[in-house]
């Protein structure tokens, strides 16, 4: 009797036992449904705050060009998100992210979407495999409106176009294999949390070879020194710049790739005390330069600190981003000076700021990054900036030359005069 009572216990024991596991696990599983879900909201808006940077640099571009070319600045960028989303749904994603040849420089890559059956379930990662398409295809469009702005007011549109949908399609995806997808540069030890290099400076390289094609504005240089070409609309300018500080939010803190709090609450941090220092340090220098209070620079400082903290937001403390910001800020103006002797016209600064600021940022990981050995050290950094350079520079300088001697790429002196406006698009942005 005693042992049946026993029995009897034990298995009460053991039934009481296995609710409280399957309690535990329903428990963990809802824990972790929830963290998944929280995850992926995260990466969604972070995407929405990325596609509106792409209004940013429209209204920052607009603002920075003459009245008589924001038509054609504004079709250009509803273009390029256009292109860039397309041609990141045809073939950039999978050139990017291969999920194969790790450590290697291209891979040949499969056509549309092709998720497998693992990849739409939550095996896929801390989000799905939609949510990391979307805010991936954000940042594609990204670097060609950065060429956007530097080529303004003497491009043919349909040579414009046509680099668009080359350099969206294949050079971006490429360089960012080699280090997002896994290639040869992550193999190498090279850092770049959200793309000073990546996105940025890989922009900015494109927009060199493309002004130096181009060749400046005309009346830009004269005999008698350069004349600055103001552009129409300050208000709108710094709204651009404020929505860019606004979606760098999304760009950088979404590149933590979840949504735990200390991180990208850390890179919200970083991200704005760079942009600040940025205007500071623009602001002085501009002022010591050109003892001027000029609101371009102080514009272009904040994008300036933006763009040299994109590197290294999540990995550095917030005393080294303002430092970073505030070399970054110092360097517009003095840049800005260096190209305009070197007689390259860039409208907006793209080259100031996406190019110079990008090396920085991605050499100030180095400086201030907290890694371990192997990563993010001075000569992969140096070696990551060389090879993203010559490879987009040298591509693109291909590219426009063909385009060059093919259709052509600068509107006539006479469409020049009239504004792009009129002579791209038969219309004019104010009545």
């Amino acid at each position: 009797m005693e042992t049946n009572d026993t029995i009897l216990a034990n298995d009460a024991l053991l039934a009481k036992y296995e609710s409280l596991l399957q309690a535990t696990e329903a428990a963990q599983a809802a824990a972790d449904n929830a963290l998944f879900t929280t995850n992926n909201l995260w990466i969604l808006v972070a995407a929405a705050l990325v596609f509106i940077m792409h209004l940013g640099f429209s209204a920052l571009e607009a603002g920075f060009v003459q009245r008589k070319n924001v038509v054609n600045i504004l079709y250009k960028n509803g273009m390029i998100i256009g292109i860039g989303l397309l041609t990141y749904w045809f073939v950039g994603f999978n050139l990017m992210y291969p999920g194969s040849n790790a450590g290697g420089w291209f891979v040949f890559p499969k056509f549309f979407l092709n998720p497998s059956p693992a990849d739409l379930t939550s095996a896929y990662g801390d989000y799905t495999y939609w949510s990391d398409f979307i805010f991936q295809a954000m940042f594609a469009a990204t670097g060609a409106t950065i060429v956007s702005g530097a080529v303004a007011e003497r491009i043919k549109l349909n040579a414009f176009l046509i680099f668009t949908i080359i350099f969206v399609t294949i050079l971006y995806p490429i360089t960012g294999f080699w280090k997002w997808g896994a290639g040869w540069l992550d193999a190498l030890g090279f850092y770049d949390f959200a793309g000073s290099t990546l996105v940025h400076s890989v922009g900015g390289w494109a927009a060199l070879a493309g002004i130096i094609f181009l060749g400046p504005r005309k009346g830009k240089y004269t005999s008698k020194g350069i004349r600055a070409i103001r552009g129409h609309s300050m208000p709108l300018a710094a709204v651009g710049v404020f929505l860019l500080w606004f979606g760098w939010f999304g760009f950088n803190g979404g590149s933590v790739l979840s949504a735990d709090p200390g991180l990208v609450s850390l890179v919200f941090t970083t991200t704005s005390l760079a942009a600040a220092a940025g205007a500071i340090g623009a602001a002085v220098t501009a002022y010591i330069i050109f003892k001027s209070h000029d609101v371009s620079m102080v514009m272009n400082g904040i994008l300036g600190g933006l763009v040299g903290i994109t590197a290294s937001a999540d990995s550095v403390s917030v005393n080294s981003a303002v430092i970073i910001g505030l070399i970054s800020g110092i360097l517009i103006p003095l840049s800005v000076t260096f190209f305009d002797k070197l007689k390259l016209d860039d409208p907006v600064g793209a080259t100031s700021v996406h190019l110079v600021c990008g090396i920085w940022g991605t050499l100030a990981v180095a400086i201030f990054g907290n890694f371990d050995a192997g990563t993010g050290e001075l000569t992969d950094q140096l070696i990551g900036i060389a090879a993203c350079g010559a490879f987009i520079f040298t591509i693109s300088s291909l590219i426009f030359f063909v385009l060059k001697v093919t259709i052509g790429i600068r509107v006539s002196e006479e469409e020049e005069e009239i504004g792009l406006d009129i002579g791209e698009h038969e219309l004019t942005a104010y009545a």
